[in-house]
């Protein structure tokens, strides 16, 4: 049975968190760490691969497109199926097919063969992501502690993405299988300790049977998406395959929305849409993290094809941004509770807007400490503060029972605002491409695709403004399974949801 209770906001942070509560926190932030380590790591070691597999540059993109197809394709599924099925089973499940297929990669000898361990670890990420992101905000009352642990959870993330650049310049000089299986054992520790520490919990009895179609419109959709716009800058923009996927892509959303709006225990439930600030969460994660993808990208290129640099060089010259990322872990969670999540998320998106402006300034003989390394610290800043409120955001106000489903699909905004602008920066730059590639007009090319991304971050400021409108919080609170009626509302402007159970 379950019972509301209103109390104010400020006591919270007085709850003692247990060895076990930590514990439980950490299982989840190392797969979340993983997630984005395997992402970074295997770009640096693609020649390397290609090199020793025999691969050609358009079977080396599948390795990391592989992986982007499993995630970004699933996530919606893997989201809801946490909620049916139990998060604690999915996540570990999920986690051990991740060990496996990185142990996998890390043997094989064939490139398809490697392809298809990437599109598995991509698979099992979009069960393992929604999964550990709803079984925080189900074991941490919504409020200060919940903020405090989401701030720790995401910067894992951007730990994972910095440790991964290094790492994979380091490992790679000794053999780019290591990238592979760095992750196996690490992987396997988790699991083995998430089977002692993380909280039990009960599969949906209530649901009105399984959303089928749903899931198989909706996962064949973002499937379809993630590939067209993948294969896009390759094929043309205005090639009839594209613009037939995409047509077909419009036709099996259509299809997948009447179905939801029909089922009696959907896939997603898309009257949580018809919230303003879940709208602007979920559009704000596809601006953030499509900018910030088509920045590393074009950066990295013109670090070590314009500028010389090697993996390792260019690797620490993005390391103060997730520096700042981790040293500012434990206080986000303390701001987000002063201000609120819109004004540190439109305050991130101008620190992020101003570091992409700044790095326009490059030419080819930058000197680091005047022109990137502001840029990589304003970019740094804007991820601390972005990246954790994002996703606070959009789980406030969720019940325990839609966790997964709200989950999987701010994953689903990340990945695929990461493959649409990612896309879009390449056509933009290849169509730039001079027929002379001196170094001055490479450098030329590279430009517009930077304004793409200001433009891009600048989008999702916008975006964030207009949730300032309303500055005062309201009171709420949320009784979840219960038959009880909520009580009025303490006098107190600000309070807390927590929800206390017999």
């Amino acid at each position: 049975m379950t019972s509301p209770l209103t109390i104010p906001a400020a006591p919270s942070p007085a709850v003692r968190w247990t060895p076990k509560l930590w514990g439980t926190l950490l299982v989840l932030c190392a797969a979340m760490f993983l997630d984005a380590l395997d992402v970074s790591m295997v770009g640096v070691a693609l020649p390397s691969i290609g090199t020793d597999l025999h691969l050609s540059t358009s079977t080396l993109q599948w390795i990391v497109s592989g992986y982007i197809l499993g995630y970004g394709g699933l996530l919606l599924l893997g989201g809801r199926t946490a909620d049916l099925l139990g998060r604690r089973q999915v996540f570990l499940v999920a986690l051990g097919v991740f060990a496996l297929a990185s142990l996998l990669g890390g043997l094989v000898d064939s490139g398809p063969l490697l392809i298809a361990s990437r599109f598995v670890k991509g698979l099992s990420a979009a069960f393992t992501a929604p999964a550990g992101l709803s079984i925080i905000t189900t074991t941490f009352p919504e409020g200060p502690l919940r903020n405090r642990a989401l701030s720790i959870y995401t910067t894992c993330a951007a730990t994972g993405f910095s440790m991964g650049l290094v790492l994979s310049g380091l490992l790679t000089e000794a053999s780019w299988r290591l990238t592979m299986l760095l992750p196996a054992p690490i992987a396997l520790l988790a699991l083995a300790a998430g089977l002692r520490l993380l909280p039990r919990s009960a599969r949906e009895e209530n649901h009105a049977g399984y959303d089928v179609p749903g899931a198989v419109l909706g996962t064949a959709s973002m499937l379809l998406l993630v590939f067209t716009v993948v294969q896009a800058p390759g094929a043309g923009w205005a090639s009839a395959r594209t613009l037939l996927s995409f047509l077909a892509v419009a036709v099996l959303l259509t299809a997948f929305v009447l179905v939801e709006r029909r089922s009696p225990s959907p896939l997603i439930r898309l009257g949580v849409l018809r919230s303003g600030s879940q709208v602007r969460a979920q559009l704000g994660a596809v601006a953030f993290f499509g900018s910030y993808v088509g920045f590393q990208f074009l950066t990295t290129l013109y670090m070590q094809s314009l500028l010389g640099w090697s993996a390792l060089h260019t690797a620490l010259a993005f390391l103060p941004a997730g520096a700042l990322v981790a040293v500012s872990s434990t206080k986000v969670g303390a701001i987000v509770d002063r201000f609120g999540t819109p004004r540190l998320i439109a305050t991130g998106f101008a620190l992020m807007v101003a570091g992409y402006a700044l790095f326009l300034r490059i030419d080819l003989d930058p000197v680091y400490a005047a022109v990137i390394l502001p840029s990589m610290l304003l970019i740094g800043a804007a991820c601390a503060l972005v990246f954790p409120s994002l996703n606070i955001q959009a789980t406030n106000g969720v019940e325990d029972h839609e966790q997964g489903m709200v989950s999987g699909l701010l994953n689903t905004s990340v990945q695929v605002g990461g493959a649409i602008f990612l896309a879009v920066v390449t056509a933009v730059v290849t169509a730039a491409a001079p027929a002379r590639p001196t170094a001055h007009a490479v450098l030329d090319s590279y430009r517009p695709g930077f304004m793409v991304v200001t433009g891009v971050a600048v989008a999702g400021l916008l975006i964030t403004l207009t949730g300032l409108r309303d500055r005062r919080p309201r009171p709420s609170v949320v009784v979840a399974g219960s038959t009880v009626e909520a009580p009025e509302p303490a006098p107190a402007e600000e309070t807390e949801r927590v929800a206390v159970r017999d």
